[in-house]
């Protein structure tokens, strides 16, 4: 099918073959890229969100529970700010009303919390019990959707490490009195030391990023569309000027050879200066000019050669029958009786 084609039009697919590959070919690679790139820039921002949150647990759990452990007994009511887990959720609300962490989602998700707002979902009981099942393994992420979003969720374990922790949460007789008055004495017990008992984890919108990511995507896939159409068409347009156009002459005058359409000198003179311009280049199209200026002389000097061989030979030939057609008249009956005659009758006027 391509060889039916002209050399433009087939050039033109040919290019547009490779356009239509290396734009797909791109495309799933600059998609991987920003889609990578859109995940890693969630991941980020969860890193500084869990970065602030163990800043606010260390300065709760060093700073502000031991002034306040003291009124712990002599309260009836618990003081929650005494936890490094109400700390950070306070301060995790706070930051949730600026914008720019308006979806942002903060969790110490615990399979038996002392407050219920901890309990663990479905989701997030799976991820502690990997963790338990995986000492080993410190972080797990990826995306969950939550009340119709999409969330990357970057996840931490989560275990007592210090022996004062398990005074509120080993058994309820050695809790402070406060704690049983606040939550009773059914949820937050039986906690061990560097036991796996919950997962710190936070969710991040991805929607907005993702959004983005493919924004930026169809901009440079656009881009590029738009790129690779201007240069095929400048391709185009410089294949046509230094190449079609300067080949047509050249075919012409090929085809006016096979014709024999050529007679004169004149008309060699004539086809010669028109493809002057093409040998005047340098490149391979100039050498070419300049191969069937040689080749059209040389042609019509031989066919010049061959016209007056051809001539010569028919006058030959022609003399050849013409002397033949003599001996085959002198040698007939009828010619030697009118030869006979006519000595016959030069001989009566002889007398």
């Amino acid at each position: 099918m391509l060889r039916n084609l002209k050399l433009a039009t087939r050039f033109t697919l040919l290019l547009s073959l490779v356009f239509i590959i290396t734009t797909i070919v791109s495309g799933i690679t600059l998609s991987n890229a920003l889609e990578h790139r859109a995940e890693q820039e969630i991941n980020d921002r969860g890193k500084i969100v869990l970065q602030m949150v163990d800043s606010v647990r260390d300065y709760t759990e060093n700073n502000v529970s031991p002034l306040l452990e003291s009124k712990l007994e002599s309260q009836n009511q618990f003081i929650s700010e005494t936890v490094p887990t109400f700390s950070v959720r306070k301060v995790f609300d706070y930051l949730s009303q600026h914008p720019e962490y308006k979806n942002f989602i903060y969790k110490d998700a615990t399979l038996n919390p002392t407050s219920l707002r901890d309990k663990a979902d479905e989701f997030e009981t799976r991820i502690i019990e990997r963790f338990q099942k995986e000492p080993g393994k410190d972080n797990l992420s990826g995306f969950r959707t939550l009340y119709g979003d999409r969330l990357f969720y970057s996840a931490r374990p989560f275990a007592i490490t210090k022996e004062s922790c398990l005074r509120c949460h080993s058994t309820p007789e050695v809790a402070p009195k406060s704690l049983i008055m606040t939550y009773g004495t059914k949820n937050g017990f039986g906690w061990k030391l560097n036991e796996v008992i919950g997962t710190q984890i936070i969710y991040v919108p991805a929607n907005k990023v993702f959004d983005n990511a493919h924004k930026t995507f169809s901009l440079v896939l656009t881009i590029f569309l738009i790129i690779f159409t201007i240069v095929i068409l400048f391709i185009n347009l410089l294949l046509q000027q230094n190449v079609i156009q300067p080949i047509k002459p050249l075919a012409e005058l090929a085809k006016k050879i096979t014709t024999d359409s050529i007679t004169s000198d004149l008309g060699v003179e004539t086809e010669i200066k028109q493809i002057d311009i093409i040998t005047n280049r340098t490149d391979e199209l100039g050498q070419l000019g300049k191969v069937f200026q040689r080749m059209i002389r040389e042609i019509h000097i031989r066919e010049q050669k061959l016209k007056q061989q051809v001539q010569e030979l028919k006058i030959e030939i022609d003399s050849k029958k013409r002397a033949r057609q003599v001996s085959e008249i002198e040698g007939s009956e009828y010619f030697k009786q009118l030869k006979q005659e006519a000595k016959d009758i030069r001989k009566k006027w002889d007398k």
